[in-house]
């Protein structure tokens, strides 16, 4: 029997809101808009847009930037029961985040996630603009520039082995969902599940990912 993993996103699905543009709409530097929408139409990779956002912004705000994305975060509903089923039931847990290491660590803190299975991108405040780095990038399977690459995560996990489970909302998510068993949608992420026929489960809080779980588990039985 295949062992059961699940891959989660942060922003915009551990968190109510997506905190890389709430950080930069908050301190709106002349231009992020269209950059944002380029993003979001895959004009640009991830990796180009978000790194030219917080190029905008100078180190100098490097304490402002760090509390307010860190402060300005909601967990949704449901999160700390869904890593308690994942930890009663043997399920890996893992968080793959196009997020910042500044707040997604922090804001993670809390709930125990053992940080090795915490996957996000990094930052370096020691020049004049704000640089984001890019330690997990894509292997040579994946050419779309994710910056933090989730099928290059996945790929660790192979299907022979592992049920694959996605958890997302985004354009991060896109190339992820391909490569997964079930995914569980919201926003963006739903729309694009269902453009390209993909399995998956529309959820807004994850007291309803729970539920799903549970039901199917009583199912098998």
């Amino acid at each position: 029997m295949k062992k059961r993993v699940i891959f989660c996103d942060f922003d915009g699905t551990i968190t109510v809101n997506d905190n890389i543009i709430a950080i930069i709409k908050h301190f709106n530097p002349p231009g992020w808009e269209q950059i944002a929408q380029d993003v979001l139409a895959l004009r640009k990779s991830i990796r180009q847009g978000v790194g030219e956002m917080f190029r905008m912004l100078p180190t100098s705000m490097k304490d402002e930037v760090i509390s307010y994305g860190i402060h300005n975060v909601r967990i949704r509903d449901g999160f700390s029961e869904l890593l308690a089923y994942c930890k009663e039931n043997n399920i890996e847990f893992y968080v793959t985040s196009g997020g910042i290491d500044f707040f997604v660590y922090p804001v993670l803190a809390p709930f125990g996630i053992p940080v090795e299975h915490i996957y996000c991108n990094g930052s370096d405040f020691s020049g004049e603009r704000i640089e984001i780095t890019w330690p997990n990038p894509c292997d040579e399977h994946c050419i779309n520039d994710c910056g933090m690459c989730k099928t290059t995560i996945m790929r660790n996990f192979p299907a022979s082995e592992y049920n694959r489970l996605l958890i997302g909302d985004s354009v991060t998510d896109f190339e992820g969902a391909k490569q997964a068993d079930l995914v569980f949608s919201r926003s963006q992420l739903t729309v694009k599940c269902k453009e390209l026929g993909l399995l998956h489960v529309e959820f807004e809080t994850f007291h309803h990912i729970v539920a799903y779980l549970n039901k199917e588990r009583t199912a098998v039985r």
